[in-house]
């Protein structure tokens, strides 16, 4: 339960973080692409890669940080950062065929399953 309050306060606060993030960008740069989203995606890629060296280089972080700051307000703040994550430890692993599959069908198979969301509400 101690762990799921953890993730759960993360992760609230990352999508506060992404929503004051996302209105702060909009208010400067043009709605025509996703700037917001874009900006958000790239530092929270930053920010769980940081989370995850300092807990690799040394034990600063607990567990419990380690948890809040990563799955919790990383996660909530951008799922991409996870995504980034597991892709940077495929390919630390050697795994490459592993990457290639998780990065490309992660990218395809999740924009057809967006697009499929959409036609089946538009369908109904």
């Amino acid at each position: 339960m101690k762990m799921l309050l953890i993730v759960g306060l993360g992760g609230g606060l990352g999508s506060i973080a992404r929503f004051l993030s996302q209105k702060t960008v909009a208010q400067f740069l043009p709605v025509s692409f996703p700037y917001g989203t874009f900006f958000i995606n790239i530092l929270g890629s930053f920010l769980i890669g940081i989370f995850f060296g300092i807990s690799e280089k040394s034990n600063v972080l607990s567990p419990e940080v380690r948890l809040f700051l990563t799955t919790g307000f990383c996660g909530g703040f951008t799922t991409f950062s996870t995504f980034s994550l597991d892709s940077l430890m495929l390919i630390r692993d050697a795994q490459y065929l592993y990457f290639g599959l998780y990065a490309g069908l992660s990218v395809l198979l999740g924009l057809a399953a967006t697009f499929a969301g959409v036609a089946l509400i538009k369908f109904l």
